[in-house]
């Protein structure tokens, strides 16, 4: 079945419509990916109006829907709504801006236009849990993620700064085949590794100095995220500590994964064990989220977290301890939640790497 069909199944009737308008939803909805254009979904067939950057890629690669080129958008809107006797639409009211919905409230002025939340929601149920296609493009970008790790930890040493790092991960990611990266590359040495999201700066590697390397790749617009920390140089006690305190965390957090679960509990598991090692009060985040057409979507796992983990979701179980003015690490994984536990998607090894 065609997302666009799972759509149509969602709404209340044969005179209600919903409007796609969110780079994300439009390629959630057709598989196809433009910077521009809308899907409308009636009960009986589905319809994406886009410009002619896109129009005969779309012809090709758009699934369950007709492909019509924009011409005149209010007079094809208003054919379809003729057609199929439309009275109601729900448009995207988490992704539209203020001046939008007025746009599209001027665009519909002869119908009801739902802004309430119900479309958004829909499709917000509908993405977190994922289908092994989309699985299986988490899991091509996490291994090409994982291959450019293992290429970088080949080509760093002191004295390399931040930047550099970076630069060569998200090459070697770009290089591997990856359409794109998932986020800006964290790498952040030192003090610079207590700030959980750093930005890579000029500070060269150091001797002695933790670096913390937060990346993801991307597959056809699915996202992959993870995180190692490893040393530059060797560690002293205090360090070793520390990486094997959040080892520790993460290793009882993921047991704790499976379905019917809350993300609060999950959560929970991890801060118990660094507490248990005395670092609990510099874990400042939450333990997860979701991942997949963004980098961040739902669910979420942290201490208010009100998701019930399902079969099919996609979480990352990334805790982490900050140490203000001296160091950090960060240790992340995905997984994918089953009934009786997870499968980890994440490969690469977390023994602590010594650079």
């Amino acid at each position: 079945m065609y997302i666009t069909e799972r759509i149509a199944a969602e709404l209340k009737d044969t005179t209600h419509a919903a409007l796609l308008t969110s780079e994300v939803s439009r390629k959630y909805a057709t598989g196809f990916h433009s910077s521009a254009g809308i899907v409308m979904v009636t009960k009986d067939k589905s319809y994406f109006i886009v410009d002619g950057r896109y129009f005969e890629k779309a012809e090709q690669q758009a699934k369950g829907c007709d492909v019509i080129l924009l011409s005149d958008l209010r007079k094809q809107i208003y054919a379809i709504i003729e057609e199929h006797g439309i009275e109601v639409v729900s448009i995207e009211s988490k992704t539209l801006t203020v001046s939008e919905l007025e746009d599209y409230k001027q665009l519909f002025n002869a119908l009801t236009v739902d802004s309430s939340s119900w479309l958004s929601a829909t499709l917000e149920r509908m993405r977190i849990i994922k289908t092994e296609e989309e699985i299986g493009k988490i899991e091509a970008a996490q291994r090409i993620a994982e291959a450019a790790f293992s290429k970088l930890i080949t080509s760093i040493r002191a004295g390399v700064t931040e930047k550099q790092v970076a630069a060569m991960l998200e090459f070697f990611m770009r290089d591997l085949g990856a359409d794109g990266i998932s986020f800006d590359t964290i790498a952040a040495s030192g003090i610079n590794s207590a700030c959980p999201h750093a930005v890579p700066t000029d500070k060269p590697l150091q001797n002695g100095e933790f670096l913390t390397l937060d990346f993801g790749a991307t597959v056809d617009g699915y996202h992959s995220d993870m995180t190692r920390t490893v040393v530059i140089g060797k560690p002293d006690e205090e360090m070793k500590n520390i990486y094997n305190a959040v080892w520790g965390a993460q290793t009882d957090a993921i047991k704790a994964v499976r379905a019917d679960v809350t993300g609060k509990l999950v959560d929970n598991v991890a801060r118990s064990t660094l507490d248990a090692w005395g670092y609990e009060k510099y874990f400042t985040h939450g333990l997860g989220h979701g991942v997949g057409l963004e980098i961040h979507e739902s669910p979420n796992l942290n201490p208010k977290s009100p998701f019930t983990l399902r079969e099919g979701m996609v979480i990352t179980i990334e805790p982490g301890v900050y140490i203000p003015h001296k160091c950090g690490v960060r240790i992340e994984d995905m997984v994918v939640v089953t009934a009786d536990g997870c499968l980890n998607l994440t490969k690469t090894p977390k023994t602590l790497i010594y650079i």
